[in-house]
């Protein structure tokens, strides 16, 4: 009678543990699909997220925008996009060509890396990311408005 008790437990959690690993399983896999979800609207979503991001998201200088390219991002394969841009400070300056790189979930915007000037000496994501991006004139983000 113990015995088949015993069995009878060994096999519940046999069967919990299998349960476990293939949910497990499952979520890595759907993260790893949502990654790789290419984002097929990427440059409206990149301009509504610019329009609120920046401080003056008028007068942008010299905008450019690389395709949506697979890129190791915190050692996952993730979508991404290399946006460069001359825009005003709060004082209406402007501060010289600056490197973001977007990354995407799912397909969707999911956030902007920003290449800060002032990083210390440190590394700098953006810039290690995008320094062989092949970029093209982004033309709607120097015609942004308010």
């Amino acid at each position: 009678m113990q015995t088949t008790h015993l069995r009878s437990l060994v096999i519940a959690i046999a069967l919990l543990m299998g349960g476990c690993s293939s949910q497990w399983m499952y979520e890595q896999e759907r993260g790893e699909r949502a990654a790789t979800t290419y984002p097929p609207n990427y440059k409206a979503e990149i301009l509504a997220y610019m329009r609120s991001y920046l401080n003056d998201p008028t007068s942008i200088r010299d905008a450019f925008i690389s395709e949506p390219a697979l890129r190791h991002i915190d050692g996952r394969p993730r979508y991404s996009v290399c946006i460069r841009y001359n825009a005003r400070n709060t004082d209406g300056r402007y501060l010289g060509s600056r490197d973001s790189l977007a990354t995407f979930r799912d397909g969707r915007f999911d956030h902007l890396i920003d290449s800060r000037l002032d990083r210390g000496g440190g590394p700098d994501p953006a810039r290690d990311h995008c320094k062989d991006a092949a970029y093209q004139r982004f033309p709607e983000l120097e015609r942004l408005t308010r």
